[in-house]
């Protein structure tokens, strides 16, 4: 498969049109990073970030595995995440950013670039297999998805994304919705 420019907006356009969950992640990427960067969101907000990761495989991901992420991220100290967002918000980088966010319970490299992605939409994306898998299929990625990341992969995999962005003229969840639909 070859990316295109295209492609890539016509794909983005049907996961708007047919993906369950567009509507309350454009809703929260219009939202969180205000929230995110203001200090003013709760623990529910928080716990959305965790929830939608999972969440958005709709069942495709083992679902006891996801509840025990879910529970143990609600059961994180709620000033330990604030300062790990505090200090995603504030970050130089992505490395800075993952590694605050991976200290908190259940938050793995995956998890935690669906939080840099509400944190700051215009700079970084969510990564998990399936993204990953459409940009191998591509020829844009060498190696198959990590069964956990590291901090070092999603920076490849970042860098990756952006310079797709930079070639297609689009932003970042317009690409994320194209390799998702792509992924299919």
């Amino acid at each position: 498969m070859e990316l295109t420019r295209s492609l890539v907006e016509s794909e983005a356009r049907d996961y708007r049109e047919r993906e369950p969950l567009y509507a309350v992640e454009r809703e929260n990427l219009e939202t969180l990073p205000t929230a995110f960067a203001s200090g003013e969101y709760g623990r529910r907000d928080a716990a959305w970030v965790v929830r939608w990761y999972y969440r958005r495989f709709l069942g495709d991901f083992p679902d006891a595995e996801r509840r025990t992420a879910e529970e143990a991220f609600w059961d994180t100290d709620f000033e330990a995440v604030r300062s790990a967002i505090a200090d995603a918000v504030d970050a130089d980088g992505a490395a800075t950013g993952l590694e605050s966010l991976t200290d908190l319970e259940a938050v793995d490299v995956s998890v935690a670039s669906g939080f840099l992605m509400f944190v700051d939409p215009d700079a970084y994306v969510v990564v998990g297999p399936r993204e990953w898998a459409t940009l191998c299929e591509a020829g844009e990625l060498a190696e198959p998805y990590p069964d956990l990341p590291t901090i070092g992969e999603y920076e490849t995999y970042l860098e990756r994304c952006r310079a797709l962005v930079d070639r297609f003229d689009c932003d970042l969840w317009t690409l994320y919705r194209a390799l998702w639909r792509l992924s299919k």
